[in-house]
């Protein structure tokens, strides 16, 4: 296609370097487009539930992962951000983007996934994990030897040792002396390092199976299916990078063939493994929630509870302080309210005023009507308030009367006299 004619589907002032991102005809550049930024959203989403999750994780062993998490989908995300350099088109800074951090990247992922399964060893054996700086000084050890392995390659075949345009495809003009004029062998001996990760990985997530601790082991199946799955990815493009596209279609494959590689094995690790880590996180939280209702469900106040805490047999226990039946005992202060029990009052017995003096009038002489006086509660037994204080009154009542017919008796008798 001639350089100045406009594909179908781009505008006609857009330059030629991005021309793969709206060309109809050019079909696969759209559709990783689409799928690379659907995965740079769905990446972002995932980091902010982990940050969200991470302050209601309570137990320490999850905990010391979280950070592990962190970089790794900050790797995956620069994996879908990486597919764009590979759908433009060739000029010195998509070059040198994709030779650096293509392997970069990956180094990341893998040296994260290495040293959880790192820590899944330990927890599955001692049930007891390092803690979160310990995983994070390794993984970050682990992923600057990548970084120096690419900064040197990329330093020594373009500073010191530029190449010659190696790609029929490629522009004179742009690609003279960029970072792109590399053979395919080359660019996949420079990724020995990552290779090494990710054989890594598979045996160590395969030595978590091996603990006695069974509930580590999922998140080890978790690992050991994402690096296999990784290693079936790399396979595949590596054998069409380096012999397929040279004998059917080309260097124009070779774009797609990476391209492919990074969206599909992004996209393998938030499904196999980011999106089951979440989720163990959020029962870790469930569970936690769920044993501190059942905790603190026995300590609140209502009906239900005290039927819950209590049985039949002493639901209707009596209240001592106004007792009605009790012997008398030694007299001495007591508060009216020392025998609470903290149970609903309508199953407890307590006897109101109008019971008291109910009981006062019955123990009264039916000839005696003016001399019924109203007891008060005290804190000595309901009986006593109810026999020896209005009986006390009543005598009183019965000599005052006693008194009066005598001296109305003494002056009947001085009358008769006169």
């Amino acid at each position: 296609m001639a350089a100045n004619v406009t594909p179908q589907g781009c505008g006609p002032n857009m330059d030629s370097l991005y021309y793969n991102l709206c060309d109809i005809s050019l079909v696969w550049g759209i559709v990783l487009e689409a799928f690379a930024a659907a995965g740079f959203i769905f990446t972002f989403v995932l980091f902010i539930s982990l940050l969200a999750s991470m302050p209601f994780t309570q137990d320490k062993n999850r905990r010391s992962s979280v950070a592990l998490h962190a970089c790794f989908l900050v790797c995956t995300t620069g994996l879908f951000c990486l597919t764009f350099a590979f759908i433009v088109g060739k000029d010195f800074s998509t070059c040198a983007s994709r030779r650096f951090l293509f392997g970069v990247l990956f180094g990341g992922c893998f040296a994260c996934l290495l040293m959880q399964c790192v820590r899944l060893n330990i927890l599955s054996r001692w049930n007891s994990g390092p803690r979160a700086w310990v995983l994070c000084v390794g993984a970050v050890g682990l992923w600057l030897v990548e970084v120096v392995i690419n900064t040197e390659w990329l330093i020594i075949t373009v500073v010191r040792h530029p190449q010659g345009p190696l790609n029929a495809t490629a522009e004179v003009g742009r690609a003279t002396a960029t970072p792109c004029n590399i053979a395919n062998e080359d660019f996949v001996m420079a990724l020995i390092y990552v290779m090494t990760l990710i054989l890594a990985v598979v045996v160590a997530s395969l030595a978590i199976m091996a603990g006695k601790h069974k509930q580590w082991k999922t998140e080890g199946v978790c690992i050991l299916l994402t690096s296999l799955f990784s290693v079936g990815i790399w396979v595949a493009w590596i054998v069409m990078y380096v012999y397929g596209n040279a004998r059917s279609g080309g260097p124009t494959w070779d774009d797609p063939t990476l391209a492919i590689a990074l969206v599909a094995n992004a996209w393998v690790f938030l499904i196999l493994y980011t999106i089951p880590e979440i989720c163990c996180l959020s029962n870790n939280e469930e569970s936690q929630q769920s044993f501190g209702e059942d905790v603190y469900a026995n300590r609140g106040v209502g009906y239900e509870t005290i039927l819950k805490e209590q049985s039949s047999q002493n639901m209707f226990v009596e209240n001592k302080a106004f007792s009605m039946d009790e012997p008398n005992q030694a007299p001495k202060p007591v508060s009216p309210y020392s025998g609470y029990t903290g149970q609903l009052r309508s199953s407890v017995y307590q006897p109101t005023e109008l019971a008291l003096i109910t009981k006062a009038v019955g123990n009264h002489h039916p000839e005696s009507p003016y001399d019924m006086v109203i007891p008060r509660a005290s804190a000595n037994s309901a009986a006593n308030s109810g026999s020896s204080t209005p009986s006390t009154y009543t005598e009183m009542g019965n000599t005052a009367h006693t008194q009066t017919n005598g001296n109305s008796g003494n002056g009947l008798h001085r009358t008769s006299q006169w």
